[in-house]
Formats: C-alpha cells, structure tokens, sequence
C-alpha cells in the first residue's frame, strides 16, 4: 500500500506545473505608491495565487494606456478618472472599467498660506497654474460649479517652481504627490484643497478592460480584480516594503520620503478604504455615484447628455467583500 501511495506522489511529482494565465497591466504613470497595490499583489504572490503572470508596464508622459488596451497591446490598464470612462463611452471605444481601487479621487489644489487663499472660496480669484489635460476635463465642471475663469489660466509644466514664486497663485496637483514636493522646494507646507470635498466625486486609479475580454475570459477578469483588491489590503494595512523596493526598481526617481509620504496621505484621507469600500471592499463601485458623477460632467460640457454612460462601466466584478477580513479590527 505504501508503495502504491509513494508512486502515485511520484506520477503526481512528475505531471507539469499548471500554467500561470499571462497578463500585462498598463499603469497611468510611472512607479509609485498610488500603484503599490498592483505591485503588492506581484511581490507577495496573490497573483500567482490566482493563477496570473502579471506584468506591470509604467506609464509615462508618453504612454496613451488606453491606445495600448484598445489595440490589444496589453489586457488591463489604469484608469486615471471617470471622465476618461466617459469619453471612451462618446468615442464608441470597447472599454470598460471593471473596479476603482480609489474611492477618492487625490486631485487638489494648493495655495500659499496667509495670503487671502486659505479657503475654497477664495480660490477662483488666484491665477491658477493646470496642465493642458487638467484644463480640458477638471476646470470646466470648476467653472460650471464654483465659478472658475479662463482669464486666471497659466500653463502648469509639472514643475512648481512658478506657484511657489507667485503667493497669489494656486496649483493643481495629487494630495499624494504635489504637496510634498512644494515642501521640499518651497520651504512651507501648502494649503491643500481636495477637489472630491467639493463636489468632484470621481473614481480614481481604476481597472479597465475590452468588452471582448470580459465576454471571453470573464474568470481571468475576475481573477485580476480580485488579486488587486488583495494587493491593495495588504499594501495599506501591511508589510509593504517588498512592494516599494520594486516600485524603485521600476523607477528609480522616486525616493522613500516620496513614497512615505504618499502612502501616509492615502491612508490619512481614506483615499483606498472608504465610503462604499468600507460596506462592498476595495474596488468598490455604485451606480448611484456614475450617476451623479455623469450629471455634473453632462451640465458641464464634458459629457454629452444623451450618452449610455453605463456602457464605460460593469459592477459584475466587484463589491463582493473581497479581502475584507484583511482589514484591521
């Protein structure tokens, strides 16, 4: 009997490995911790776990994701808004977005303290330094809802040195990112003004992928939200440092004061676990929120009023308390 058990395990030994499913994830930008998640789920196994070879391929300045995703280039990418869902909606592009690891949308402004700019209201009567892509999707629901001008526009190049030259002036930017840098540059901590405070009610940091893939390969869809969710429970909660040495590999620009700081500000404001994510886990969607969301774009111009907006979106995937019991006590 003994035998017959030692070379069943040995036939058993013998048989090839199952194949892990090989994936390539599109990130919005380069490495950093606002994707320590994905990297979290790569580092510690849960991909593999769930049957998956994940590649992450960074983005950049350059980098169009979902260009990429549309072609077939690679099977998810990063979303970095829910108006970007709307226009692939208007565009008729198949792509979906299939969970929000941020419930949150980090999109902020910063002003100079004590200078007449230390509330929202205060705001729209500063020269505002924004990026092109901010200035063509934020700044017109900014105008439509609190009153923003055109007239107050300048050129934001990714570089602060003219906000923190012009008191009178605010800047767009990330509450994990912008604000640490005006820090270290500047010599004083900004006034920080989060835009989802206010009204802007985005998703962030979102799961997209073609229609076909969710009609043909529903189960590796799942399977790569699910791993994520996983990935980012145990990047906010727990040992992550495995994660950051890999988002240094990736990018070796970005320092640990940087990530520290980031991963501080997420936690600090919820930016991951919170709202409907605190009831439905990480990755967390509803339709009431697209809903609103979609109505404040549409009476701004940004989205056409007469879209199916529920085509840019599916809650099949999420919202089932995945990994919740990973969140502490």
């Amino acid at each position: 009997m003994v035998r017959l058990f030692l070379a069943f395990v040995a036939v058993f030994a013998a048989l090839p490995a199952l194949a892990l499913d090989k994936v390539t994830f599109a990130t919005n930008w380069r490495a950093e911790a606002e994707h320590g998640g994905f990297y979290q789920a790569v580092v510690d196994g849960t991909y593999a776990r769930y049957g998956l070879d994940v590649n992450i391929l960074q983005g950049g300045p350059q980098v169009n994701t979902e260009i990429l995703l549309a072609t077939g280039r690679v099977d998810f990418a990063m979303g970095a808004n829910t108006i970007q869902m709307l226009e692939t909606v208007q565009q008729n592009v198949p792509i979906v977005t299939v969970a929000s690891m941020f419930q949150i949308d980090p999109v902020i402004f910063m002003s100079h303290p004590g200078v007449g700019l230390d509330h929202f209201e205060d705001l729209p009567k500063a020269t505002a330094f924004v990026a092109g892509v901010f200035r063509a999707s934020v700044w017109q629901w900014l105008k439509k809802a609190h009153g923003f001008q055109d007239d107050k526009l300048r050129p934001y190049g990714f570089n602060s040195a003219p906000f923190i030259a012009d008191k009178k002036s605010i800047q767009e930017g990330l509450l994990t990112s912008e604000p640490y840098a005006v820090e270290k540059q500047g010599g004083f901590k900004p006034n920080i003004f989060l835009l989802a405070d206010y009204g802007y009610d985005s998703y962030s940091t979102t799961i997209q992928t073609r229609a076909d893939t969710i009609d043909k390969k529903a189960d590796l869809v799942q399977r790569f939200v699910d791993a994520s969710i996983i990935g980012w429970y145990h990047y906010i909660y727990g040992d992550n440092a495995a994660a950051n040495a890999a988002i240094k590999r990736d990018n070796p620009d970005i320092t640990d004061g940087q990530i520290a700081f980031s991963l501080a500000k997420m936690k600090e404001r919820g930016i991951v676990d919170s709202g409907d994510s605190l009831k439905h886990g990480i990755g967390a969607m509803t339709d009431a929120r697209m809903k609103s969301f979609y109505d404040k774009m549409a009476a701004s111009g940004l989205a056409s009023a007469d879209i199916d907006y529920k085509k840019g979106y599916t809650l099949r995937f999420i919202n089932r308390k995945v990994g919740m019991e990973l969140r502490p006590k």
